[in-house]
C-alpha cells in the first residue's frame, strides 16, 4: 500500500511539474505578424521591440506589447468652424497613418490612436478657421498639405506617420447655397451676354469687309441681289419684290436721253430736206 502510495504521489507531482512546464512554456513564447511588433518591458524598462516570428520572453520580469505597423484609417467627425470671411462651415476629413517607431507609440502615448483623433480634429478646425470659403471649395489640395504636414509634426514624437490626409464633405448653410446659386447663374448669364456681344462684333467686322469689297466692284452688287433672289425664289409661296440698284436706273435715263437727242436730231435733218426739195 505504501509503494502504491509512493507512486501515486510522484505522479501527481510529475504531472504537476509538467503542467508549470507548459504553462511557463506557453507565456514565454510568443509569435508576431509579418505586420507586427512586440514592445518589451523587462522589470518596467524597456529592452527593444522583437519580431516578427517567434521569440521568447522570461515569464513574470518580462511584459510584451503588441503594435500593429499596418497604415490606419482615422475618420475625423464632423467639425463645426467659421471661415476667415465669416462664414460657418461644417467640414470632416480622413487621416491615414501608421507606426514607424513601435517603441515611441507605446511609451510617448498612452493611447496614439485615440491622441492621434484629437489632434486632428483640433488641426482641422484651425486650418478651416484660417482660410476663406473660395480657398475651401478650390483649393483643397492645399488644404489636405497643410493639415497632413501639422499633424504629422505634431504626431511625430510619437512614432506615428501621417501619409495622407483628404477632406471629405463641406457642408454650407442654405442662406449661402442659394446666394453661390444666384452668383453662378448671374456669372453664367454674364459669359453668354459676352459671348453674344463678340459674335456681332464678328459679325459686323465681316459685313464692314464685304462692304469695302463690293464698293470697289460694283458689279458685285449685282451678283449678290441675284444669288438672293435666287434663294427667295425657290419657296414658291413667297412674292418677289425685285428692286434695281441706282445704277441701272442712271443707264436707263441716260438711253432715253440719248434717243431723245437723235429723235431731234433726225427730225432737223428730215425738215432740211423737205426745205431743199421745195427751193428746188
Amino acid at each position: 500500500m505504501k509503494m502504491v502510495s509512493f507512486i501515486g504521489g510522484n505522479f501527481i507531482v510529475t504531472a504537476v511539474v509538467l503542467l508549470f512546464i507548459l504553462v511557463f512554456l506557453g507565456s514565454a513564447l510568443k509569435i508576431v505578424k509579418e505586420y507586427e511588433r512586440a514592445v518589451i518591458f523587462r522589470l518596467g524598462r524597456v529592452v527593444g521591440a522583437r519580431g516578427p516570428g517567434l521569440f521568447f520572453i522570461i515569464p513574470i520580469f518580462e511584459k510584451a506589447v503588441i503594435v500593429d505597423l499596418r497604415t490606419q484609417v482615422l475618420d475625423v467627425p464632423v467639425q463645426e468652424t467659421i471661415t476667415r470671411d465669416n462664414v460657418p462651415v461644417r467640414v470632416n476629413a480622413v487621416v491615414y497613418f501608421r507606426v514607424v517607431d513601435p517603441i515611441k507609440a507605446v511609451t510617448q502615448v498612452k493611447n496614439f490612436i485615440m491622441a492621434t483623433s484629437q489632434i486632428a480634429q483640433t488641426t482641422l478646425r484651425s486650418v478651416i478657421g484660417q482660410a476663406h470659403l473660395d480657398e475651401l471649395l478650390s483649393e483643397r489640395e492645399k488644404l489636405n498639405r497643410e493639415l497632413q504636414r501639422i499633424i504629422d509634426e505634431a504626431t511625430d514624437p510619437w512614432g506615428i506617420k501621417v501619409t495622407t490626409v483628404e477632406l471629405k464633405d463641406v457642408e454650407l448653410p442654405s442662406g449661402m447655397q442659394r446666394a453661390m446659386a444666384r452668383q453662378a447663374e448671374a456669372e453664367r448669364e454674364r459669359r453668354a451676354r459676352i459671348t453674344l456681344a463678340e459674335a456681332e462684333r464678328q459679325a459686323a467686322e465681316k459685313l464692314r469687309e464685304a462692304a469695302e469689297i463690293i464698293s470697289e466692284h460694283p458689279m458685285a452688287l449685282q451678283l449678290r441681289t441675284l444669288q438672293t433672289i435666287s434663294d427667295v425664289a425657290s419657296d414658291k409661296s413667297n412674292v418677289i419684290v425685285l428692286t434695281l440698284p441706282m445704277e441701272m436706273l442712271k443707264l436707263f435715263r441716260s438711253l432715253a436721253d440719248t434717243s431723245e437727242v437723235a429723235r431731234k436730231k433726225l427730225e432737223k435733218e428730215m425738215e432740211k430736206e423737205k426745205k431743199e426739195e421745195k427751193s428746188e
